[in-house]
């Protein structure tokens, strides 16, 4: 009677281990490298780890962090997703558990971490399985975090029309300014013209008329702000006008009246001009990257001055050793080298890019891409902004140079 309750035992015993997934080897947890503008919301969150407060519980034990602490860009920290060797098999045989519904999540998840392009191949390929913390350790989502909202723009009125969007700045014929898309939604950009108020910047003359640096470049950097809003991006204008907006034929009056962000008025010497810019634009991005943007870019526009039968076409600088800078540099430059291929009788296009020790280029913290229009004594270089439709290509061709 022993012997054959031992036998019984023995086979139940023999059965569960046929049946029960081995143990799997205990994983590792993600590492990852702090970017320019990463917050632990905006890092959490592009990893899909943000509706758990368990994760965020985890994140801040891994990296011995205090709750809502600063990252470091270049700095090495632990993420909640635990990173478990691929057996080949089955991702329950992997992490050693029998449930058919929590493996479909699993995969489903590597494969969107896959099409949003922060996996470089598939687990399958790699035997490189992610698993988020929260699926193995915690419930049903307990936090709903709204999608951040940016700092308002002043220039933003919806008072009379709910579903409206009114943007005086751009003037009274433009401020309405449609959402045509949502391909910019979650980018930040700030927009600088060159020069103003006391400084009109290079100059220019044409049949009998002034030609102001400063007004040139913000007509086009205006343009280019309202395309930006148009497809989801929020655009704040560093340098502003309140009275010209948008304007229509080949003259701009010249005038002293552009202020700075928050109403100040521009400086007359040139270092407080150019720090009240910076200045900022660097207050700007710290607010919006503790509340979790970490795409904010700068575009300064300006005109350039050269002798007169010197003909330039668009040039742009980049940050020194700054290769999100530099990249950004790139596809503006290439775009335009496209358009100039496609437009112009001869489709040659001269336009460079380099780096230069410019104050815009060096104090600001967002990636920076400084552009020359052209040079605003030659005669030939001035249809590119006298012409009103020149100004809006150019504003739609660095729009889309921003896209690529």
């Amino acid at each position: 009677m022993r012997t054959q309750v031992f036998l019984t035992g023995l086979i139940c015993l023999l059965s569960l281990t046929v049946h029960a997934h081995p143990v799997a080897a205990a994983p590792d947890f993600m590492e990852i490298t702090a970017q320019r503008g990463d917050g632990i919301y905006a890092l959490l969150r592009r990893y899909e780890l943000d509706q758990h407060s368990c994760n965020f519980n985890q994140f801040y034990k891994l990296n011995k962090l205090k709750q809502n602490a600063a990252l470091i860009e270049g700095k090495t920290y632990f993420l909640p997703i635990f990173r478990y060797t691929f057996n080949g098999k089955t991702i329950r045989s992997t992490i050693g558990l029998d449930d058919w519904d929590l493996a479909v999540s699993i995969q489903e998840y590597n494969e969107r971490m896959l099409e949003n392009g922060l996996r470089d191949t598939a687990f399958q390929k790699d035997f490189d399985l992610w698993v988020p913390y929260h699926y193995l350790n915690c419930g049903n989502a307990d936090l709903e975090i709204e999608a951040p909202q940016p700092i308002a723009d002043p220039d933003f009125q919806d008072k009379t029309n709910p579903s409206g969007r009114q943007f005086p700045i751009f003037g009274s014929k433009l401020s309405y300014t449609p959402l045509r898309s949502s391909r910019l939604e979650g980018k930040i950009f700030y927009i600088v013209a060159g020069h103003g108020g006391p400084d009109p910047g290079a100059i220019g003359r044409r049949a009998g008329n002034l030609l102001c640096e400063d007004e040139y470049a913000y007509d086009v950097a205006l343009r280019l702000c309202r395309k930006l809003i148009e497809h989801g991006a929020t655009a704040y204008m560093i340098t502003r006008d309140n009275n010209d907006g948008i304007r229509e034929g080949l003259y701009l009056a010249c005038d002293t009246d552009e202020e700075v962000w928050g109403g100040a008025p521009i400086l007359r010497s040139q270092k407080g001009r150019l720090f009240q810019r910076s200045d900022a634009i660097n207050a700007l991005y710290e607010k919006n990257r503790s509340l979790g943007f970490s795409d904010q870019t700068v575009i300064t526009i300006h005109v350039d001055s050269r002798t007169k039968n010197e003909r330039t076409d668009l040039f742009f600088y980049y940050q020194y050793k700054n290769q999100e800078s530099k990249n950004l540099a790139r596809n503006l430059h290439q775009t335009m080298k496209e358009k100039y291929k496609k437009y112009r009788a001869n489709g040659a296009y001269h336009g460079t890019v380099s780096t230069r020790d410019l104050h815009m280029l060096r104090e600001v913290i967002p990636p920076t891409v400084y552009i020359e229009l052209a040079n605003i004594r030659n005669l030939n270089d001035q249809k590119r902004i006298v012409l009103e439709s020149n100004r809006e290509a150019l504003a739609n061709w660095l729009y889309e140079g921003l896209l690529r």
